[in-house]
């Protein structure tokens, strides 16, 4: 969340800040008044503890007098001041959840880097890259063979049951068969070997706290895209960022352990409840999908170039798997709620000739350890400041699995996969008919 000396000291200028991101005035404003009101009644209170406090010294100055009569009517008197004074400590504590809860729905406020803009149409493409780009080769030309979408390839092959999926969980559940099946667990151990150089493994749970989901702004905001065991009180992660932000909460690292990086491969799970309707095709938008997440904490200082690492990565393993992307750069108008700059790799589908989003890479500054309260003390002392945390894709494999399956196909139907795959398919290449 945002500090909320921002509002306090400089509330015009976060007001233009959040302007970009589409937040009125109004809502600055309101948070403002809940502030004033907090810090009134928290003096208030502190001024009948105060009182309470004399009153009790004086109560016994008069017992030790042997002024009893008086002795009880200071007594009263500070019985009476002590019930205002729990009354304004319950205020304060209301009022306090009021200014928690609007600053958990404030989105962060967007780099001055972010290209301003409102919505994907204003985004900024920097780059894209195809294979033989290097060598200065024009984009490809795709042959009519590798127009066909992967949901009518998987089925053809056998390796993506979309059919059996539904029946088992409903719609956008895929079931992948075969070396389908394989394909996603031959891309996991690809890229977290990729990583492990200068990535920690580590395996977190898939069900997490509320607080858990708090800590990276995913809760109370977007509570409808995730799924809730309410008999449990447990969420399904939508991303490993999720247990990987808190696995410091509360925490104060020391500076010279930092940045600490972590790489994680999980199963994800989102309602995508607002996108009844749209590419529900294939794998173009499903409830579950395997991705491996990149995660760091940083300094301020060390976070450009953190986040500079790991869209090199990402971006890495998708031109060794031979896919055709572009990387845009996310105006304000785009970023995720939590985030202050993103980066997001698209890759080329031949097969329903669109761009799939398959990794965002993004840096939210303290947004994210505020609210995991996860600091760290600074090498040369003085006061422990918040971490900065950075996270991206590396990379997200149903979407992959797609361009892949539909950018390999040959002639003959059968498919031919990168290979620097071949380690993590026994030496296979080609998904042919069984």
């Amino acid at each position: 969340m945002l500090d909320i000396h921002l509002i306090r000291d400089d509330a015009e200028s976060l007001k233009v800040s959040l302007a970009r991101r589409g937040v009125g005035p109004a809502e600055i404003e309101r948070i403002a008044d809940l502030d004033v009101r907090h810090r009134s009644q928290i003096a208030k209170q502190e001024a009948l503890r105060a009182q309470v406090k004399a009153l009790s010294k004086e109560v016994g100055e008069a017992r030790r007098s042997g002024e009893e009569r008086r002795a009880a009517e200071l007594a009263e008197q500070s019985r009476s001041l002590g019930d205002a004074e729990r009354v304004a400590a319950a205020e304060v504590a209301e009022i306090a959840g009021e200014v928690r809860e609007a600053l958990l729905y404030l989105p962060n406020v967007a780099s001055e880097d972010a290209p301003d803009g409102s919505g994907p149409q204003d985004n900024v493409e920097i780059r894209r890259w195809w294979p033989g780009c290097d060598d200065g080769s024009p984009e490809p030309r795709y042959a009519q063979f590798q127009r066909v979408p992967h949901w009518e390839i998987g089925d053809d092959l056998g390796i993506l049951d979309m059919e059996s999926g539904a029946k088992l969980s409903g719609s956008m559940f895929p079931l992948y068969r075969g070396i389908g099946a394989r394909l996603l667990r031959a891309l996991t151990s690809f890229a977290l070997d990729r990583h492990r150089d200068s990535y920690e493994e580590i395996r977190p749970p898939t069900l997490v706290l509320t607080e858990t989901m708090v800590s990276t702004g995913h809760l109370p905001k977007f509570s409808d895209e995730a799924y809730h065991l309410e008999r449990d009180d447990l969420w399904a992660i939508p991303t490993a960022e999720v247990p990987l932000t808190s696995m410091k909460r509360g925490e104060i690292l020391d500076e010279a352990s930092l940045p600490l990086r972590f790489a994680a491969a999980t199963e994800c799970y989102r309602r995508e409840a607002g996108a009844a309707g749209r590419d529900t095709r294939g794998l173009l938008r499903v409830h579950e999908f395997e991705k491996v997440e990149l995660f760091a904490y940083a300094t301020p200082e060390q976070a450009g170039d953190v986040h500079a690492d790991i869209l090199t990565r990402a971006e890495g393993l998708v031109r060794d798997l031979g896919l055709h992307y572009r990387v845009l750069d996310l105006c304000a108008g785009d970023l995720g709620a939590s985030s202050a700059r993103t980066f997001d790799i698209e890759v080329y589908s031949p097969g329903s000739d669109r761009w799939l989003e398959v990794s965002s890479v993004s840096w939210f500054r303290d947004y994210q350890a505020r609210r995991a309260n996860v600091r760290y003390r600074p090498s040369e002392g003085g006061s422990p400041r918040y971490t900065h945390t950075l996270n991206g894709s590396a990379l997200a494999w149903a979407r992959i699995w797609a361009a892949l399956v539909e950018t390999g196909r040959r002639s003959d139907g059968t498919v031919e996969l990168p290979d620097c795959l071949r380690p993590y398919l026994g030496g296979d290449s080609i998904i042919s008919k069984p």
